[in-house]
């Protein structure tokens, strides 16, 4: 019987997806099919409001593909399984709820890939280098590291970093845009790394946020960065007119007008 290989868990509004094999957390096809299913559950469930993505223990979030099986595996089986990383990546972006990579420790390669997937980046103070090194093994980074790196970064950057394969600690990677946040101990002030990272991400979900309105924002972003304008428009037109027909938009706008904190449901 094969190990577990995502952990999955929701309380308080979080779905909390965490990737696990010791000791670089590194993906395999079982892990990956592990984690499309946790974003789907995460995705299906009304109580899971943000999600957010991390490694087991405290020195890796993940170091990328497990480059034994891949080895191991022919050219068809590495372009499946390449494919079906790309399709779960793209599940994860897609999906209409915050997502949150918390990098508590190294995140290279397919690693980082991961993590660019995420909507928001924050990481450890000292927790390890990042950066994508593929170039190393002779291949470019292949789920998703060349397209979303540049989108996030510019051409020039991504390229460069690519090319040469280097690492980078967080606070670099900070400085570049790469991590949105860097928490020393000061800012985890006496809590653990994960238990900071749930605590910022509650502040999304109701009755603080209206989470469906988040998720929507998302949506209108990632989707809408990849369409001219006008599409653009016409997609953001249709996510506000479901927002409108919300009880948490009523609730907002009742609550402006009788000047008073909102309420919000996640409905």
């Amino acid at each position: 019987m094969s190990s577990i290989k995502v952990r999955y868990q929701s309380a308080n509004g979080v779905g909390v997806v965490t990737l696990v094999d010791p000791p670089a957390n590194t993906y395999s096809y079982e892990m990956m099919q592990e984690l499309d299913a946790a974003i789907l559950t995460a995705r299906m469930d009304p109580a899971t409001h943000v999600i957010v993505l991390t490694g087991d223990g405290d020195r890796f979030f993940c170091a990328g593909a497990n480059i034994s099986m891949l080895q191991d595996a022919t050219p068809e089986f590495k372009y499946y399984f390449c494919l079906h990383a790309n399709e779960t990546l793209i599940r994860l972006e897609q999906t209409p709820k915050l997502v949150i990579a918390a990098l508590n420790g190294h995140t290279v390669g397919g690693g980082l890939e991961v993590a660019l997937a995420a909507d928001m980046r924050i990481a450890r103070k000292g927790g390890g280098k990042i950066g994508l090194p593929e170039v190393h093994l002779g291949v470019l980074p292949g789920t998703g590291g060349t397209q979303r790196l540049v989108r996030l970064i510019g051409k020039p950057r991504a390229i460069e970093l690519m090319a040469t394969g280097r690492l980078m600690n967080f606070d670099e990677a900070a400085a570049i845009g790469l991590v949105g946040e860097v928490w020393d101990e000061a800012k985890l002030a006496g809590r653990s790394f994960l238990e900071a990272v749930l605590e910022y991400a509650r502040q999304f979900t109701p009755p603080h946020k209206a989470s469906g309105a988040v998720g929507r924002m998302k949506r209108a972003v990632q989707s809408g960065a990849e369409v001219g304008l006008a599409d653009g428009l016409a997609l953001e037109r249709e996510l506000q007119q479901l927002l409108f027909q919300s009880e948490d938009a009523r609730e907002g706008i009742r609550s402006n007008l009788e000047k008073r904190p909102a309420v919000f449901k996640g409905r």
